[in-house]
């Protein structure tokens, strides 16, 4: 009988085991072969409450045909650790960041035969996420993340040998939704990632649609500290996402989907980022089939008041705006208004505005119910309280409902309710 072997296959980012590092369980028999090293993917999906890794696929295809039925959650364990991706100032603080090893749920082979690992996720769980939140500067961050793979048990082959891998190396994050939307740079400077709808999501040879979405606060750069990724506006919730979905894309029969991204917060100088994002969507119309008369502007909380904001400032340049717990009084209190009553009046554009009652990130009946008491024929969506999927939500977070097409007023629901209009 052969001499018991032990490996430990470590680590993420191309750092391999050590030889002959020992771990009880892992038996080398005659017929064992060994390999030197595997690359693996971490699989990624933004769940409402932001992006999270969901399992690891471990490109094993090329080793051979593996036997699924000597796969099991013991055959290798996932550990995680995610750290900022710059410095955090003294007495500053990030939220978001972990160490700890990730539970192993299911192991399967996909259609390729590559290994994958589930990996535990809900909504509110801690470990997992791919974004960090630094307090101080109001900033979501992508987050450094560092796995390491470590196989317990030989993988059995279906010729009968088994196989021990020497060394696991992490490639590259992977999240079809958020793969799906190009990034660019405007002539100005200014990020944006773009959705080109598919033949198969439109009935139609001729222009699409534009749906234009602007994100929050949290999801700008932070240029102090040289941070300026063109992620977090696609990560960080399922906003401008959930407008490229096959749901969506059906609705509007097929649309392109812009989300630029701040240089800081769009409420720190709107009257200077409109003719910004306006240059973005004239690049964007100019280069691709876009009906201009279905451009469409959403956008959340920073965003919610950016895209009142445009309506004031090009009020013939949208069919539609969906304002989401959008600001308009001065914010923090004790200010001018930012988009003052004057202008709310002026608005021409068809406005749908969407807030919950228990928001106290920003005051909705300050905010939202006041605009859509002033903006001419505008609908208005108001919930009690922000919850999906059984899950409840901070109240500020009500562009949950808009990703998910849920408000409905008159039988008739929000994506419904834009694709209709024409710009006036």
């Amino acid at each position: 009988m052969a001499s018991p072997i032990s490996r430990r296959t470590i680590l993420a980012a191309g750092t391999g085991a050590a030889a002959g590092l020992s771990l009880p369980g892992v038996t080398a028999y005659a017929g064992d072969r060994s390999t030197t090293s595997v690359r693996f993917t971490l699989n990624a999906h933004v769940l409402d409450g932001g992006e999270q890794v969901t399992s690891v696929t471990l490109h094993t295809a090329r080793l051979g045909p593996i036997d699924p039925a000597g796969l099991t959650t013991g055959t290798f364990t996932v550990h995680a650790r995610a750290t900022s991706p710059i410095p955090i100032a003294a007495g500053d603080v990030i939220f978001g960041e972990y160490d700890l090893d990730r539970t192993v749920t299911g192991v399967r082979l996909d259609p390729r035969g590559n290994i994958v690992l589930d990996l535990s996720h809900a909504e509110g769980r801690t470990g997992g996420g791919t974004l960090g939140y630094i307090a101080g500067r109001g900033r979501n961050v992508m987050l450094d993340l560092v796995y390491t793979i470590t196989q317990h048990a030989p993988i059995a082959l279906r010729d009968h040998r088994s196989l021990v891998i020497e060394n696991f190396v992490q490639g590259r994050l992977s999240d079809p939704e958020v793969d799906a939307f190009s990034s660019h740079v405007s002539g100005s400077g200014m990020k944006y990632r773009l959705y080109s709808p598919t033949r198969s999501h439109s009935s139609r040879r001729g222009r699409r649609p534009l749906v234009v979405w602007l994100h929050g606060g949290g999801e700008g750069a932070s240029l102090p500290d040289g941070y300026y990724d063109n992620e977090t506006t696609l990560r960080a919730n399922r906003g401008a996402l959930g407008f490229a979905t096959p749901q969506a894309q059906r609705v509007f029969d097929g649309a392109y989907v812009l989300a630029p991204q701040s240089t800081s917060a769009w409420m720190q100088d709107g009257p200077r980022f409109a003719p910004l994002i306006r240059e973005i969507i004239g690049d964007v119309a100019g280069r691709n089939r876009v009906d201009h008369d279905r451009i469409y502007v959403a956008g959340c909380s920073n965003g919610g008041y950016m895209s009142m904001k445009m309506t004031t400032v090009y009020p013939t340049l949208f069919a539609a705006s969906v304002p989401i717990c959008g600001v308009v009084t001065s914010f923090p209190a004790g200010g001018a208004p930012l988009i003052p009553d004057s202008e709310l009046v002026r608005i021409s554009t068809p406005s749908w505005l969407v807030t919950s009652r228990d928001d106290s990130t920003v005051d909705p009946q300050a905010n939202t119910v006041h605009a859509h008491d002033l903006i001419p024929g505008s609908l208005m969506t108001l919930y009690d309280h922000v919850i999906w999927n059984g899950h409840q939500f901070a109240g500020h977070w009500s562009w949950i409902y808009v990703a998910r097409n849920d408000p409905r007023i008159d039988g008739t629901r929000i994506w419904q309710w834009m694709a209709a209009q024409r710009r006036r």
